[in-house]
């Protein structure tokens, strides 16, 4: 495979090289003859294209996987399939409190267009089977347990909860209120806070609303310069935040990051890789033109300015690869958490039972398509030390992102803020996931589990959060594809 790999870098490179003026091109506005402006702009979009998609290729670090393998995987087979799950209600609705107040310091941010705003969904048009269980349980006979006064059904329920044997009440009760002694990696919202609204995400897309500047600038610097692991001392390259370094190019940085050990190194590409794909999501949904209504579309310039070479002194190929090897650490989590919605009695319970087969039967679809994929990463190479240190790091590691997940309050862009705090739960949901291999293994078939388990809250999380992910390595295919045929 390495060889394989390495032939078709060898001969992507002379493509580039021999052909990159045929082949690639920027997009541009207008088909006739180019002015000597036009001309400047399409050899520095010639440029990009080469150093930074173009180098685009290869194995990844820390595991044993190719980035076109990853490409050809999620645009043929996954991304369809995702695409049509979370277009299905139980996917669809996430209940979110916006209104948190940052923990850390004042909010004094405002977003520049009326977009940034999120327009949370009336209750009415929630499904009943969503709105009527607080604790998240996905089969109608865990939904029952609780005293439903707002469900429409809550008699035809209630006939049902009368068959449960005492042994199954007292477990969904258990089920239902077991969460303090997991392992969460992020900050759960309360479901049943006044202040916690459901939302509609297809509604809701996640796209450029002009919060940028100071503000968004400080939020991230304080998930880097605070939370991974990282000594002030240490230069982060391209941090607008701190004193200029003059002509540093970051590759002190670089030295550091290599001679971490591997839990430290991943936690930096994970954020990194987030950080990217939502920057991705930005340029590929990004304002064309505010006059009138909207129009929202791919921005070749805004993606140059956030990941060209010379826009980002080279650090855009790097930011890139990070984006797949997260999309590797929550593919894999997919297929570990399998067995967990294999059960029988797991239903997405909507109220629909036609729809709630659907949309069970198109998950279990998409976990078939993770387990037959054959370069997972290896997340038993992690916390694998000796075993008092493996849990001190492990519990480090998870307190780091659980703080992460915190800071995602201090955003003060409402629709950042509300898909920041669902790709976040998300990935603490997928590193959950990984590291509870052995309860996932002693899962009761036919019962839920105190060792193990998921609120809705954290399934619509992880489906939503891997389908940013799965967009994200679409959309760059999507800009090579623009490039090349605007040329």
């Amino acid at each position: 495979m390495v060889k394989h790999t390495t032939h078709l870098c060898g001969v992507l490179f002379l493509l580039c090289l021999l052909f990159g003026d045929f082949v690639f091109g920027w997009f541009h506005y207008g088909s006739q003859g180019k002015t000597q402006q036009q001309q400047q702009q399409q050899h520095t979009a010639d440029s990009l294209e080469q150093s930074c998609l173009c180098h685009l290729t290869g194995v990844l670090d820390d595991c044993f996987c190719d980035i076109e393998s990853i490409d050809v995987f999620n645009n043929f087979k996954i991304f369809p399939l995702m695409q049509k799950l979370i277009d299905r209600d139980f996917f669809r609705y996430y209940r979110v409190n916006l209104k948190r107040p940052c923990p850390f310091w004042p909010d004094d941010s405002h977003c520049a267009i009326k977009d940034c705003q999120v327009e949370p969904c009336p209750e009415s048009k929630i499904p009943v089977g969503i709105k009527s269980g607080n604790y998240n349980k996905y089969s109608q006979a865990a939904n029952t347990i609780r005293d439903i006064k707002e469900c429409e059904q809550a008699h035809e329920l209630g006939a049902i909860n009368s068959t449960l044997s005492n042994q199954s009440k007292e477990a969904f009760e258990d089920w239902a209120h077991h969460d303090d002694a997991q392992d969460h990696f992020c900050g759960l919202d309360d479901e049943t806070s006044p202040d916690a609204e459901y939302v509609d995400l297809r509604l809701n897309p996640e796209r450029y609303t002009g919060y940028k500047g100071p503000s968004a600038w400080r939020v991230w610097n304080s998930i880097y310069e605070e939370n991974c692991f990282k000594p002030r001392s240490v230069y982060r390259p391209l941090n607008p935040l701190a004193p200029s370094r003059g002509d540093d190019d970051g590759e002190g940085f670089y030295k550091w990051l290599e001679g971490l050990c591997l839990e430290k190194r991943v936690f930096y590409r994970l954020i990194s890789g987030l950080h990217s794909s939502i920057n991705i999501h930005l340029c590929a949904e990004n304002l064309l033109d505010g006059w009138g209504k909207p129009i929202w579309g791919p921005n070749v310039h805004e993606f140059r300015r956030r990941f060209g070479s010379a826009e980002t002194k080279g650090e855009g190929t790097r930011w890139l690869k990070n984006l797949y090897f997260l999309y590797l650490i929550e593919l894999r989590a997919l297929s570990k958490v399998a067995p967990y919605f294999e059960r029988a009695f797991i239903n997405l319970y909507t109220g629909n039972s036609q729809e709630d087969s659907i949309t069970k039967e198109l998950l279990l679809l998409i976990f078939n398509e993770t387990k037959a994929f054959p370069m997972h990463f290896d997340e038993s190479s992690m916390f694998a030390g000796h075993k008092m240190e493996a849990k001190r790091l492990k519990e480090e590691f998870r307190l780091h992102f659980k703080n992460i997940s915190r800071i995602m309050d201090c955003v003060g862009c409402s629709k950042c803020r509300l898909w920041g705090t669902l790709q976040t739960q998300g990935l603490g949901t997928a590193l959950k996931i990984l590291f509870s291999e052995k309860e996932i293994k002693n899962l009761p078939e036919n019962s839920p589990s105190k060792g193990f388990q998921l609120t809705r809250q954290e399934i619509v999380a992880l489906l939503n959060a891997f389908g940013r992910l799965s967009t994200s390595i679409k959309e760059l295919h999507n800009f090579r594809t623009l490039l090349k045929d605007q040329r």
